[in-house]
């Protein structure tokens, strides 16, 4: 549950349309383990009790940026705080014929059991990465392929490259935060997902938990 409140005026259509759009790049691109909740709520509360103006204009882009950085906040967050969690995950995919493509990649990386606990164990495993955008549904030449973790380039024009595999693990065990970079070498489309990495304690306390 999310509630974001301002004192400003703004017109509620004007309301509705940031916040869709806010949410579609931030709530709607985060994911812990795949179980949308039935009370997933996301609310904008507007009481235009500041005494200013209706926003409109660039005081209404304004607004949207803010809000951006507000939402942007506090989804990650959720994930951050995924239970047992150790890894926030950020996964940039990139080089896609179209967002819904680079959404479906990113996605299927994101909930993929295999990835999250290779960040969770420190392991630079490329071939879960890389399968796992293989098996989204989305065509895409396979020799075009480039990934990056942490910054440390793993995978380039479809094959493996030679890297310190301690290095990156180090990477991944000193910071709490992993980030995947996937270049599908084929579009101008792009998208930034949010996850959490899957450690024994999710299984410990999701089987702990009764109704």
């Amino acid at each position: 549950l999310a509630v974001v409140m301002i004192d400003a005026a703004i017109a509620p259509a004007d309301a509705q349309r940031i916040l869709s759009d806010t949410v579609d790049t931030t709530f709607n691109c985060i994911q812990v383990d795949g179980h949308t909740s039935t009370n997933d709520t996301v609310l904008l509360l507007a009481s235009g009790g500041g005494g200013s103006p209706t926003l409109v204009g660039d005081d209404l882009n304004l607004f949207q940026e803010g809000l951006l950085a507000v939402c942007t906040e506090l989804a990650r967050a959720i994930p951050s705080d995924g239970e047992g969690a150790s890894h926030l995950i950020t996964i940039d995919v990139c080089g896609c014929g179209s967002l819904e493509d680079a959404r479906k990649i990113a996605r299927a990386i994101a909930s993929s059991p295999l990835v999250k606990t290779a960040i969770s164990g420190c392991d630079p495993n490329w071939g879960r990465m890389v399968s796992a955008a293989g098996y989204a549904g989305v065509s895409f030449d396979p020799n075009r392929v480039g990934l990056k973790l942490n910054g440390f380039e793993l995978y380039r024009e479809g094959a493996p490259v030679e890297f310190k595999a301690r290095e990156v693990a180090t990477s991944i065990r000193e910071n709490s935060e992993a980030r995947i970079e996937i270049d599908l070498g084929g579009g101008d489309a792009s998208t930034r997902f949010w996850t959490s990495d899957l450690t024994a304690d999710y299984v410990r306390l999701n089987s702990d938990y009764h109704t």
